[in-house]
């Protein structure tokens, strides 16, 4: 069979399906955007690179209404795609399946060149005004009509693109739960996949936080908090806020925040400057900020280290996309501390394989993490019981990998 992935940051959540298709002999072919260099470690996969160079003016909508400038951009990466496909297409290339993520407009007029091929769509996320994460927090309430005219036009493409294709494909229940009802019956449920082979629990771990920082070790008084960019929609805001209360109890924690400073949901703090600042401006006195380390993004094999080593592992979202490093996080064996929400409530069962606490509630989050710090032996069996978890529902190369083939096969071969 040949197959196509289009993914503007290929291979993103395709790292391991496209290899392991080629290996089991399949043709395989990519369609990125971006310069990944994970793209060059894709064994059998022919990868395609492709631009498109509208003005910047027109890329920002300059002009236009604002509720259609996201739309615009879509629709510019949508035919740039669809150039390229069409230069593949001229040279030969023709497609049993389409594996693409449309989030980004690439799928939008892959049908036009290819009107034979199967589609199946990496689904991740539909928006929607009520219960998810648009209004979630009322301390940045939605704009009522405005908010609902903009979630409302976020989603013209996942319509489209549910329309168009064959089958589609998301990492979790919620997740799925949150496309139409129409629609839900054509959607698989199947996460990436975790390496536990890899990701997993190791009593001697160690890790140096920069070259002139502390070195951390399993066993410590350790507490660590994930996310890609330090942001509402990932609980910074709370995690920061409970920061005082955790330290006066527990005066020796080392507490290390790994993530950057941009903005990868939501928006930027209203009154400039970055969510980091705005918090520390907040809280900032009432902390030892020389036992708080803000890594900022770290190599892969560095974060799955600071898995290790922790005592305690904070992960709060907004219901909205679940994020791997939790995943990851209950492989290492890691005790994490998560949000009583949607997302995480598919996972995580409170007092069995971890903890969870009310998003907002900063009181109980501080003292389930005092809680935790204090007495690590009480939660050994809830460690062990995240990494099974994991191990038992989520295991890449067992469980994950193996159904994620079997549903494009099945699709291709139809």
């Amino acid at each position: 069979m040949r197959i196509l992935f289009v993914h503007q940051n290929f291979p993103g959540q395709y790292r391991h399906l496209a290899p392991a298709l080629a290996a089991r002999g399949h043709e395989v072919h990519a369609m990125g955007i971006t310069d990944n260099p994970l793209a060059a470690q894709q064994p059998g996969v022919t990868v395609h690179r492709y631009q498109f160079n509208a003005p910047e003016a027109l890329r920002q909508g300059v002009g236009l209404h604002p509720l259609l400038q996201e739309t615009q951009t879509k629709v510019i990466r949508g035919e740039a795609a669809a150039l390229a496909a069409r230069q593949l297409r001229d040279q030969g290339l023709s497609p049993d399946l389409i594996c693409v993520h449309p989030g980004w407009g690439e799928s939008l007029f892959l049908r036009d060149i290819w009107p034979d091929a199967r589609m199946l769509c990496y689904l991740e996320f539909y928006y929607r005004m009520q219960g998810s994460d648009v209004g979630f927090d009322p301390e940045f309430p939605a704009g009522n009509e405005a908010q609902a005219m903009r979630t409302r036009t976020k989603n013209i493409f996942h319509l489209l693109s549910l329309e168009a294709m064959d089958q589609g494909v998301s990492p979790t229940a919620w997740q799925r739960s949150q496309f139409p009802g129409l629609f839900q019956s054509r959607i698989s449920v199947i996460h990436e996949g975790v390496a536990t082979d890899q990701i997993k629990p190791d009593p001697a771990a160690e890790v140096r936080l920069g070259p002139t920082g502390p070195t951390l070790r399993a066993g410590e008084e350790i507490l660590t908090f994930v996310a890609r960019n330090m942001e509402p929609y990932r609980g910074f805001h709370s995690f920061m806020r409970a920061l005082p209360a955790i330290q006066a109890a527990r005066p020796n924690a080392r507490i290390v925040i790994v993530g950057a400073d941009g903005v990868s949901y939501g928006r930027a703090p209203a009154d400039g400057g970055t969510w980091r600042q705005k918090l520390l401006a907040e809280v900032g006195a009432r902390l030892d900020l020389n036992r708080i380390h803000f890594t900022g993004m770290v190599p892969y094999g560095q974060l799955i280290r600071l898995f290790q080593v922790s005592r305690a592992h904070v992960y709060l979202t907004y219901p909205f996309v679940l994020s791997w490093s939790m995943l990851e996080a209950m492989s290492a064996g890691a005790l994490v501390i998560g949000s009583a929400t949607a997302p995480v409530e598919e996972v995580i069962r409170h007092g069995e394989n971890g903890l969870l606490t009310d998003f907002f509630d900063i009181e109980a989050l501080a003292g389930t993490v005092i809680r935790a710090l204090e007495k690590p032996g009480d939660y050994l069996a809830q460690r062990e019981a995240a990494r099974a978890t994991i191990v038992d529902r989520y295991d890449l190369k067992t469980i994950c990998l193996p159904a994620q083939i079997a549903l494009v096969e099945r699709i291709g071969a139809r």
